[in-house]
């Protein structure tokens, strides 16, 4: 199942530079793109609000 990020996000951009496959938009909140997302958990590890769930 593709992460997903909640209204904790402050769009810091944190996760959307480690992503390795581009799957995070810029936006307030960020979206992450499901048909993308490969499941890595790279953007939760960097994460500071902990915006991003499984």
């Amino acid at each position: 199942m593709a992460y997903k990020i909640n209204s904790n996000c402050i769009a810091c951009g944190a996760c959307a530079a480690e992503c390795p496959v581009s799957a995070i938009t810029e936006g307030n909140p960020y979206v992450i793109d499901p048909d993308t997302c490969i499941d890595c958990n790279a953007c939760a590890n960097v994460c500071p609000v902990d915006a991003c769930e499984s």
